[in-house]
Parts: C-alpha cells; structure tokens; sequence
C-alpha cells in the first residue's frame, strides 16, 4: 500500500512545478470570464486575452524541457505574458467588461503568478552562479604541491 504523503512525480517535470497550475487556473479564470463579454464588440480582445493566459502555462511548459538558461528565458516570456495579461485586465474594465470584483481577482492572480515566476528565475540563476563559480574554481584550482617554484 502506497503511503499517502508520497508525493508522484509526473512524466513531465513541468507538471510539478506549483506555477504551472496556476497558470493553468487563470487560464481557466479567463476563459471562464470573457464568455460573459459581448462577442461581437469585443471578440478581438477575447481571443487576445485568452492566448496570453495560456501563453503563461505554455512557455512554463516548453522552457521546462530546455537547459536552465533557456528555462529561465521562458519563464520571463511567462512574465511578460502576465503583463498582456494585465495591460487585457485594463482594457476590460474600461469596455466595463469586468467589475471591480473581477479586476482585482485578474489582479492578485497576476501578482501571484509574477511573485512564484521571479522565485523560480531567481532559484534557477542561484543555482547556475553556483556552478559557474565551482565550475571556475574548479579549473583554476592548482594543488600546492603541484607548484613548481622557478628561481631567475
């Protein structure tokens, strides 16, 4: 019997991270929210608006299977993707397509999602000045006994 704190890992690491279903759950929010906007005025805005919601789960997805340099590039794309995401928020409430109530929701889900993104880019750029500073040490590293000492 499986105990229940074990934690499963997914086939795909992205699965694991906590942004990810975040990301996944505003898009979700988006979706479920720009049904209620009138279609006709403001389909343009619609679509826009959801593709940058699923573009944050996305470049969190396809930047997972690369090296953690371009790992962090697409976790800032997911960043910038939170900015569209806001600058959409904006324009909806000033079509009055969204109360003040669901502005705010946009809001804090946005700032939560950009508060997680800069951990995560800050952990990973941590962790390669680490070992780039290792790496270095590593290579510059010359035991003492090694050390021929030349008189002139």
């Amino acid at each position: 019997m499986e105990n229940e704190t074990t934690k499963t890992l997914t086939f795909f690491r992205f699965e694991d991270l906590r942004i990810y279903h975040k990301a996944l759950e505003y898009s979700d929010w988006v979706y479920n929210t720009t049904q209620l906007f009138p279609y006709d005025n403001a389909k343009d805005l619609i679509s826009r608006f959801n593709s940058s919601a699923q573009a944050i789960a996305l470049y969190i997805a396809e930047g997972s299977a690369r090296n953690k340099s371009q790992f962090i590039y697409y976790l800032k794309m997911a960043k910038s993707s939170i900015r569209e995401c806001v600058v959409y928020t904006s324009i909806s409430e000033k079509q009055t397509f969204l109360t003040e109530t669901l502005v705010e929701e946009s809001r804090t889900h946005l700032m939560e999602m950009t508060k997680m993104l800069g951990a995560l880019i800050g952990s990973l750029q941590r962790t390669n000045h680490n070992r780039e500073r290792d790496k270095y040490n590593e290579e510059n590293y010359t035991p003492a006994e090694s050390i021929e000492v030349i008189k002139y």
